[in-house]
C-alpha cells in the first residue's frame, strides 16, 4: 500500500515520534523513507553600503544542518534495514514538500507537530497544517507526545 513515505525533517526533537512513525510504517510496507530538510527561502536583509556575503554563508551553513540531519536519519534507518534517500531544498517549506511528494510519487507523508497554539501559531502558520489541507496524498500527523521512546537528543 506504502512504497514510498516521506517524512519532512527539520532538526527540531518534534520531528523523532514522526521519524519513529515513519519507521514502523515503512517496516511494515517494506517501503523507502525519503527525508527531506528544507531550508526556508528568504531574501536577505541589505544594509546600507554592506554586502550580503553572510547571508549566503548563513544559508549554506542550514543547507549542512539539513544534511546532517537526514543523514542521521538515513543511518538509524539503515541499522534497522529501511530503504531511505534524503534530499536537502530551498523553499518555502510546506510548498517544497508538496512538490517533493509530487516529484517522486510519494503515497504517504508522516509529518511531527510543534504543538503552536493562538498568537504564536497565528503570526508563524503551520507547515503541517498547509500540507495537510493541500496534499493529494495521505498525510499523518505525530504529535511530540507520541512514542519518543528511540528518539536521540542531539547535545
Amino acid at each position: 500500500m506504502f512504497n514510498r513515505i516521506l517524512i519532512p525533517a527539520d532538526g527540531s526533537e518534534e520531528v523523532f515520534p514522526a521519524v519513529e512513525k515513519g519507521f514502523e510504517i515503512a517496516q511494515t510496507h517494506n517501503a523507502t523513507i525519503h527525508v527531506l530538510y528544507v531550508v526556508k527561502k528568504q531574501q536577505p536583509f541589505v544594509e546600507f553600503g554592506g554586502g550580503v556575503d553572510w547571508w549566503y554563508d548563513l544559508m549554506e551553513q542550514f543547507e549542512k544542518e539539513g544534511e546532517r540531519s537526514t543523514i542521521e536519519i538515513a543511518a538509524q534507518a539503515d541499522n534497522i534495514g529501511i530503504d531511505t534517500k534524503t534530499a536537502v531544498r530551498r523553499g518555502i517549506p510546506q510548498n517544497t514538500i508538496l512538490a517533493y511528494a509530487d516529484e517522486h510519487d510519494i503515497d504517504l507523508i508522516v509529518m511531527g507537530t510543534h504543538g503552536r497554539t493562538g498568537v504564536k501559531r497565528a503570526l508563524m502558520g503551520s507547515v503541517t497544517e498547509t500540507v495537510v489541507r493541500h496534499a493529494d496524498i495521505p498525510v499523518l500527523t505525530v504529535s511530540r507526545g507520541a512514542g519518543m521512546k528511540n528518539h536521540r537528543v542531539r547535545q
